[in-house]
């Protein structure tokens, strides 16, 4: 394992997206961890519609309740990544230490019918950033700040696109995304590493491989299919069930992230400080089981009743345009790397959204 050189106790942690699924739960483990050591976190977030903003404000509000409202450990700017003015101001005055970027526009299928949304968040919003950590080392009047210490952002699974080889490794080649999801994700890591070679910024990818867990986005197939079976709607089984899916639970994401944060990347044979590494559960589903299991425990949590006519309600249907059969992480770098080991069953991680669910919605 790598030997941390950054303790974020009592660091200044930047977190873009915090009020998204991944964001909001990484702001709260980081409370956990480290509230007592002085650590301040900003939160960027520009609460679009996307998705039910009600769920976003839920997140910020379980923040709210675990600080007390205390605005030094946590505090929230409501805007985009993509406003160059709110970025330079937000890195001026807070002087961020460590910088996790998780805003993002996210949903393969959504890029194809709202393009401009994902080059605004994706594109720009990360230059934005890039350019601000850049910026972070000219201030030379403050002696207590000498920059960014470690950028972490998140890149995504898309990236391998219909590659045949499993599992997926960070040494593929990935030159053929089948989305411009993908493709601005792709286009992530290729800024960072530019960034990193120009200016010495510290930058580590995560390619995240579909997390899922309570209160999480709504436009996931676990909670996609969640909506339409309570409201009696047909759910729709992408190329015939023959998928599969590296499904992640949240926590071990959360996990995962942080003990990333804490080692910004040693030089690479090219000389640049910068890493990628691929974040998943290592552990394909097969899309029907995945079904199956959602049956089972949304069942058992009183979402649906006993005698749920499920095989009405499905339907088996071909492939969607950017969707890819398997997606299968080998996560080997990261366990060697930081120790990383997911530990939540598949059947865990439903039966906790289904509690959550229940108790939400009623």
């Amino acid at each position: 394992m790598l030997e941390s050189n950054i303790d974020l106790s009592g660091k200044r942690v930047l977190v873009t997206g915090a009020a998204g699924f991944i964001g909001s739960n990484l702001v709260i483990e980081l409370i956990k961890r480290f509230k007592d050591t002085g650590i301040s976190i900003l939160g960027i977030d520009n609460m679009n519609d996307y998705y039910d903003v009600g769920i976003k404000e839920d997140r910020l509000k379980n923040i709210d309740a675990l600080t007390g409202g205390d605005k030094k450990l946590f505090t929230l700017i409501r805007g985009s990544i993509s406003d160059r003015d709110i970025i330079d101001k937000a890195f001026k005055e807070f002087k961020p230490e460590v910088v996790v970027n998780l805003a993002a526009q996210a949903g393969v299928r959504y890029s194809i019918d709202n393009p401009d949304a994902y080059i605004d968040s994706n594109i720009i919003g990360f230059y934005n950033i890039l350019e601000a950590c850049r910026h972070s080392y000219d201030d030379k009047e403050d002696a207590s700040y000498s920059g960014v210490l470690h950028l972490v952002y998140a890149s995504s699974s898309s990236v391998y696109g219909s590659n045949k080889k499993i599992p997926y490794s960070v040494e593929d080649q990935v030159d053929n995304p089948v989305s411009l999801y993908a493709a601005t994700k792709k286009s992530n890591e290729l800024l960072a590493h530019a960034y990193s070679k120009l200016y010495g910024i510290p930058s580590t990818g995560l390619r995240f491989f579909t997390v899922y867990g309570p209160a999480g986005r709504p436009d996931m197939a676990y909670f996609g299919f969640t909506n339409k079976l309570v409201k009696g709607e047909t759910i729709k089984i992408f190329n015939y069930g023959n998928c599969k899916r590296d499904f992640t639970y949240i926590d071990d994401i959360v996990k995962g992230i942080i003990a990333v944060c804490g080692k910004s990347p040693d030089e690479n044979e090219m000389g640049v400080k910068y890493r990628v590494y691929n974040i998943g559960n290592n552990d394909p589903v097969n899309l029907l089981d995945f079904v199956d299991i959602l049956r089972q425990e949304l069942t058992d949590a009183s979402v649906l009743p006993k005698d749920y006519d499920f095989e009405a309600h499905t339907e088996l249907v071909p492939m969607q345009p950017g969707d890819v059969e398997i997606t299968y992480a080998d996560v080997t770098a990261l366990k060697e790397d930081f120790g990383f080991c997911p530990k939540t069953p598949l059947r865990d991680g439903l039966r906790n959204f289904a509690k959550w669910y229940k108790e939400y919605y009623g």
